[in-house]
């Protein structure tokens, strides 16, 4: 069955809280304490570069639950923008000026958000168990 589309607040004012879920593919319970403990700090981390802000979470052997709240991207300003960008890709590398506007759409993205938390964590867990 396929999963319902997210429901998702679009007043450019306006903050929203969301409930979110992601379960493993996996078989079994392949979160131990050490894939547990390297979720949290990855949710930590993007947390920090999304205008995402960690009410509550649960992480499980087999999926995680998160709860939410996501901030309007247009309280974002340019410089923040620019260092959040920064804080995804490192000091070094130069902001696309002409990007400006889709990264204060990205990093104000609950979608982007989860993406990036379970790609970075799915790149740990490939990597150790091979």
């Amino acid at each position: 069955m396929p999963r319902v589309p997210r429901m998702v607040v679009t007043d450019s004012g306006q903050k929203a809280a969301y409930h979110v879920i992601s379960r493993t593919a996996l078989d079994g319970l392949p979160f131990g304490k050490v894939e547990k403990d390297v979720l949290v700090r990855i949710i930590q981390r993007y947390s920090a570069i999304y205008s995402v802000e960690v009410l509550g979470f649960a992480i499980m052997g087999n999926h995680f639950h998160l709860l939410v709240e996501v901030s309007p991207g247009g309280s974002m300003s340019n410089e923040e923008v620019r260092t959040r960008f920064h804080l995804l890709y490192g000091e070094g590398i130069g902001f696309p000026e002409g990007r400006l506007e889709e990264y204060r759409e990205r990093f104000c993205s609950l979608s982007a958000y989860v993406k990036d938390i379970k790609q970075r964590f799915s790149c740990f867990y490939n990597k150790r168990k091979k």
